[in-house]
Parts: structure tokens; sequence; C-alpha cells
């Protein structure tokens, strides 16, 4: 596949409202499905196809944790992506814009089984 057409299919997902928040809250730490269920209100299995069209396209990768799944930006070698992603507002901006809170998911950053913030990577914008 040419520059342009891999370019062009990346950015067509990021025209998608809901994925390109996700993208954007995956940019400071890790989150599971079940914490994108809470924020969205969607359910499980629409988080999963948002995801899933990311997966297929390199934007996220995924690290199984139990019977848990945590997603993460994989767009160190998509500068196009990191582009957007700049101008995209922080996980507290897009909370308060959406009237959340802080996921309480049993998988989130406040549970007994996420690892330490001081352990996860950001993402370098």
């Amino acid at each position: 596949m040419d520059q342009l057409a891999y370019v062009a299919e990346q950015l067509k997902l990021l025209g998608d409202r809901t994925r390109l928040t996700m993208l954007s809250l995956l940019k400071e730490r890790e989150w599971c499905v079940c914490e994108f269920v809470e924020v969205f209100d969607i359910s499980q299995p629409g988080i999963s196809q948002h995801l899933r069209k990311l997966k297929s396209q390199g934007i996220v990768k995924e690290a199984r944790r139990g019977q848990w799944v945590h997603y993460s930006l994989n767009v160190e070698d998509k500068p196009h992506i990191q582009a957007v992603l700049q101008c995209m507002p922080d996980e507290q901006q897009i909370l308060k814009l959406l009237n959340k809170e802080e996921p309480a998911a049993a998988c989130g950053p406040n549970s007994a089984s996420a690892p330490a913030k001081d352990s996860m990577e950001k993402f370098p914008l």
C-alpha cells in the first residue's frame, strides 16, 4: 500500500469522535475496555469494535492482564497520528467535557490490580 493510502486509512479512523476521544485518553495511560464502557456509556461490544478497528491499523496495542485487556497507544512510528493527538485535550479536560469522573472500574487505575502510576510510560508529545 502506498504511503498516501496508508495515512488516509489511519486518519479515516480518527474521523470518528469516539475513536479520536479514546486515542486522546490513551495519551496519558493504558485504559481497559470496561473503563471506556463507563466513560462513553456504550456497550462493551461497541467499545470493542472501535478498539478492534484501531488495533487492525496498528494504532493501539493490547496487553492481557488476567481477565482484563488493557489498551495503549502504538504511534511511535506514526507522526501523522502524533500530530493530531498533540492538538487534543488531556484526560481531565475530556472527562470534564463528557461530564464524567475518573472511571472506578475494577480493572482501572484506582483498583488494586492496576500497575503503579510511576511505572506507566507517558506518551511523549
